[in-house]
């Protein structure tokens, strides 16, 4: 039997991929999964908030404008999947203190401001996002940051 188990950052950030699969962001399709002691305590993809209509059924306000891709968050209808992840452990009344957030790309700086007050210890992205404010922040706040390329 020649069959290899994934390690376990490979495993969480292989349903952070599934879950980015729900988004109905027409840009960016993001997953993300927040972790604690190998149990998932919650899980979000950027879409619109509940109950609103998609960007995959009206489009995109971003996208008509052209507007680069770290540029004018206001604009974007999505709420990300980082927040809607800490949103929903909120929801549900689930700590997620201490706890590692896998996420399908780098966290941009609004969602950093999130997992920093969340007090989420460690981070672990796929994908490089433009801005690197949040990076930075995360840093400053003494989060553990790790970058593991996705295929």
């Amino acid at each position: 039997m020649d069959k290899k188990r994934p390690d376990i950052d490979t495993y969480f950030m292989s349903i952070a991929k599934l879950v980015a699969s729900r988004s109905t962001c027409l840009r960016q399709n993001v997953g993300a999964v927040i972790v604690k002691d190998k149990r998932i305590l919650s899980t979000g993809y950027n879409g619109a908030p509940t109950g609103l209509a998609h960007c995959l059924d009206i489009g995109c306000l971003r996208e008509e404008l052209n507007i680069a891709s770290g540029e004018r968050h206001e604009l974007c209808r999505a709420v990300h999947a980082e927040q809607n992840a800490i949103i929903q452990a909120a929801v549900h009344g689930v700590s997620i203190a201490g706890a590692t957030l896998y996420t399908t790309h780098q966290p941009c700086i609004m969602c950093a401001k999130m997992i920093i007050n969340a007090k989420i210890k460690k981070v672990i992205y796929g994908k490089k996002y433009p801005d690197e404010r949040g990076l930075q922040f995360l840093k400053d706040a003494n989060i553990e940051i790790i970058y593991i390329p996705s295929e």
